[in-house]
């Protein structure tokens, strides 16, 4: 297969020619040029190589101009071993095919309600892009036709391996037709992995990438552990304490981008977000703005911020994570730009720890940990900053007269200068406090959900990281199962609720935690024990629920049963 040196080289379709160059997308990557050829030929792929290559372009490209929009049903399936991951792989190829009419993705995933996914499956997305156990519930159920596919591809099958989706993803291939295309990805080739390639992908194009370390020597890598205080007031901290020029903001979703940068407008930062939703003008003026400095905090996705080009950044903070190295390269490689230096910062939950090592060895360098500042250092600094301020304006001629309006005031009122001087400063601290709290009292934050939580509803096919089934609750003899002994806040009260459902219908505690997390937008430290019985399940929730809350989640289903949740002692919810 003949190599290319730019895409429009490549007989693409126009309007996705058109999405890519606003993307950024120009110089194609090694594994781009040696995998697109071959899959517009119709031929299978195995590609073997590191994260941080561009294997989603790799194969997401040459799907899309196969597809044609006028057929609704899937043509295109990804598999990905996790949410995040679908999510990225959706938006990304979404963004895309951007121009083409009529094109629709369904991101599918445990976790999340099976009532939506089924309306964009039926509604006829020619693009599924989901995780192995919800996949295979959908299979099961019908709701998920292969019948018109056109490309099946396995992304990140090593990773797959790893968490125990051998017998799930070889499942799910057998459920391919044998008229569709295959793909395989994969940073590494074990024998597992190998046998499925060359049980499922009939004479394919192997494309081999060598690794390659990017080194950002330039770029300081810091991180730190989500705890003791939510993502919001953890950024918001770290933004008031460091000294940035231009910060840019990774989340997760496009709404994310809309609540994030909003409520750090509410703290009096100078932020915007930027999601794939813009038009092209909004996009454009937007990252004026940020160039001309009326915006200082930008926050986006790693699709909308592919083909920014601002110079100046001086901070890139991964609100959230991202699971490939590759998207991780390309974010912090923002900053640190025409031999500046650069500084990222990356909140890691506990269970997002690991990823960390990945990102050391994607760019062989190293992350050092961080703490968010506490009160007492937030208000020496804020304290340091108002007096700096003062300080200046005394400096100015205008201060004769105020001067001699506040011995006027002091006269009239009976107030000595101090008390004066303290009241309005009382008043210019009024929206930004000088002193505070050491420790914020926990609340929930709907950015803080549960990741490993949800994908063990459903993502993993009932299984563990072994492959294999587990116990249901109960089986041992006992009536109930206290399975879940999770780690959670000390300083937390908790209610007790009783939700209609039980182990006859299949539930299980990562059930619980991920439909309460994931309809309540919880972190799940701040669900505690849960005890499940043959027909219903009890779990302690924190004391003082929002009513809108808990009526969500009394309507919200668990393995298709109602939850109808109610509290054990208590009023009824309404």
């Amino acid at each position: 297969m003949s190599e290319f040196n730019t895409f429009s080289a490549l007989e693409l379709p126009e309007p996705i020619l058109r999405a890519i160059s606003e993307l950024g997308f120009d110089t194609p990557t090694p594994i781009q040029q040696q995998a697109i050829p071959g899959l517009l030929a119709k031929k299978n792929v195995l590609g073997e190589a590191q994260t941080g290559t561009g294997k989603t372009a790799a194969f997401g490209l040459p799907a899309l101009a196969n597809i044609d929009t006028r057929i609704r049903g899937a043509q295109l399936l990804v598999v990905a071993p996790t949410r995040e991951l679908a999510i990225q792989v959706a938006e990304s190829i979404e963004a895309m095919g951007k121009y083409m009419k009529g094109l629709n993705v369904a991101t599918i995933y445990g976790g999340s309600s099976y009532g939506p996914q089924i309306k964009s499956l039926r509604g006829g997305a020619q693009i599924v892009v989901g995780t192995p156990g919800r996949l295979m519930d959908h299979l099961r159920k019908g709701s998920l036709d292969l019948s018109a596919l056109k490309m099946a591809v396995l992304d990140e099958a090593d990773e797959m391996l790893n968490m125990g989706f051998v017998e799930d993803i070889e499942w799910i291939m057998e459920q391919v037709p044998d008229t569709a295309q295959r793909a395989l990805f994969s940073a590494t080739m074990p024998p597992q992995i190998r046998k499925i390639a060359n049980k499922f992908l009939t004479d394919p194009v192997h494309v081999k990438i060598e690794s390659t370390n990017s080194t950002k020597a330039n770029i300081a890598q810091k991180a730190w552990k989500v705890q003791g205080m939510t993502k919001d007031a953890a950024l918001e901290r770290l933004l008031e304490s460091v000294d940035y020029q231009l910060a840019l903001v990774f989340v997760r979703t496009r709404n994310d981008t809309l609540t994030v940068s909003a409520a750090l407008r509410e703290q009096g930062f100078k932020a915007a977000g930027l999601n794939g939703d813009m038009s092209q003008e909004q996009r454009e003026s937007t990252v004026a703005q940020l160039k001309s400095g009326k915006i200082r905090i930008l926050v986006g996705t790693d699709v909308v911020a592919r083909g920014l080009d601002v110079p100046g950044v001086t901070h890139v903070i991964n609100y959230d994570l991202p699971q490939d190295a590759e998207s991780y390269v390309h974010r912090i490689g923002r900053t640190g730009r025409a031999g500046r230096s650069g500084e990222s910062i990356s909140f890691a939950r506990p269970r997002e720890m690991h990823l960390l090592k990945r990102y050391e060895r994607a760019t062989n360098g190293t992350i050092e940990m961080i703490n968010v500042p506490q009160g007492r250092e937030l208000s020496k600094l804020r304290i340091e900053q108002a007096q700096a301020k003062i300080q200046a304006r005394a400096q100015e001629p205008a201060m004769k007269a105020m001067a001699s309006l506040v011995e006027q005031m002091t006269a009239a009122t009976d107030m000595t200068v101090e008390e004066m001087a303290a009241a309005l400063l009382y008043e210019y601290q009024l929206t930004r406090p000088l002193i505070v709290k050491d420790e914020p009292k926990p609340k929930f934050d709907r950015k803080e959900r549960s990741a490993g939580a949800e994908r063990g509803r459903n993502d993993r096919g009932d299984r563990n990281a072994r492959g294999k089934r587990p116990e249901r609750a109960g089986e041992r003899g006992g009536a109930a199962s206290r399975e879940r002994k999770p780690r959670r806040d000390a300083n937390i009260e908790f209610d007790t609720y009783r939700l209609s459902v039980g182990t006859e219908h299949g539930a299980r505690p990562g059930d619980v935690v991920g439909a309460i997390a994931n309809e309540a937008d919880m972190d799940s430290r701040y669900i505690g024990e849960i005890q499940l019985f043959a027909t219903h399940t009890t779990v302690q929730l924190p004391k003082g629920m929002p009513p809108a809350i808990l009526q969500k989640l009394k309507k919200a289903r668990i393995r298709q049963q109602p939850m109808a949740i109610s509290p054990i002692h208590g009023k009824v919810i309404s």
